[in-house]
């Protein structure tokens, strides 16, 4: 019989149609659109992108040259604009504001036909600490509450350039995902004086159920109430509010790596987004907030049902879900 499961953290009511149980080779693969032609990411057109902002050049050669091993650079169409003060007004009974903001890109390698999980170890290392770094910079500018870090790899995930990148889009308000995630963390908080994201981690720890990998500091779960097939969280162990890995980084890279590599082994390279959910800028250190790293594998699609009610129907239970990517060989 189909479960309705709540997620503690974001409220949200799943249907788990445990019932249809799909297995990994029952989704269809939504392979990538090789397009070919000229690419802008690629090492040698550094001109026709925005000036970077952010670069790791091993041999010391000139800021928007070839020599690169990451580059990050503003957004060529940038979904917010950097000038200008913040302001909000009324329109009658509605509100409104300018939107203030920074759209940064975040090009992982110069080569065009690798992926986040191919790279080198220290080539994903080199991406979370460019992640942390301009994180960093933009919480200087006080016009800025949240810094959205995410990827969108493939076609059927939003990417418009098969150039492995991620992005930034630092805000001045916070989304309203990361609003209702912290906002029921405080409650939950108050009521047991735990951070929820600690008691799901030790849960999962002891349990094993839901859990797909792990190292000293980084844990791989199967969300208890994933509104779509296959989804994955990593988490730091120890408490952390902020996305400020420092020390951690290579074993937050080698549990990234790894999870992305068993998804691809598994569903066979699918499209997905990945995004990290931290707290937001100059936020002073929260006892029931804890950053996070969600992958969300696009396997099915939205339709009248989960649009009118809010409800999603994942006919995959976490579990299964689990056990497939924990057996994956990689």
């Amino acid at each position: 019989m189909p479960e309705l499961r709540r997620d503690p953290v974001s409220g949200r009511w799943v249907i788990i149609s445990v019932e249809r149980g799909k297995r990994p080779s029952d989704f269809p693969v939504r392979y990538h659109t090789k397009r070919g032609g000229f690419c802008a990411f690629c090492e040698g057109n550094e001109y026709t992108t925005p000036p970077e902002v952010y670069a790791i050049r091993p041999d010391g050669s000139r800021p928007n040259t070839p020599g690169w091993t990451l580059r990050v650079v503003p957004n060529k169409f940038p979904a917010l604009s950097m000038d200008g003060e913040t302001w909000r007004v009324a329109e009658g009974i509605y509100d409104k504001m300018n939107g203030v903001g920074a759209h940064e890109v975040i090009i992982e390698t110069p080569d065009h036909n690798m992926t986040l999980s191919d790279l080198p170890l220290k080539g994903v290392e080199d991406v979370l600490v460019a992640f942390y770094k301009r994180i960093s910079e933009l919480e200087k500018d006080e016009r800025l509450k949240y810094v959205l870090i995410f990827k969108n790899e493939g076609d059927a995930a939003g990417a418009s350039l098969e150039h492995s990148h991620s992005q930034l889009i630092a805000l001045p308000i916070v989304p309203r995902i990361v609003e209702q995630e912290i906002e029921n963390a405080r409650r939950y908080f108050e009521y047991k004086e735990r951070c929820i994201f600690c008691d799901i981690i030790h849960q999962e720890l002891l349990t094993k159920t839901r859990l797909i990998s792990e190292n000293e500091d980084f844990v791989s779960i199967a969300p208890f109430a994933p509104p779509s097939p296959f989804e994955t969280m990593i988490l730091p162990k120890r408490h952390e509010s902020s996305y400020r890995p420092d020390s951690k980084i290579s074993l937050l890279a080698e549990i990234l790596q790894r999870t992305l590599k068993q998804i691809d082994r598994v569903l066979d390279k699918p499209p997905y987004n990945m995004m990290i959910h931290t707290a937001p800028l100059r936020m002073e250190k929260s006892e029931y907030y804890h950053w996070h790293i969600e992958i969300k594998p696009r396997l099915t699609t939205m339709a009248g049902f989960e649009w009118g009610s809010g409800f999603y129907i994942n006919p995959t239970p976490p579990e299964d879900a689990a056990r497939f990517l924990r057996e994956a060989e990689i």
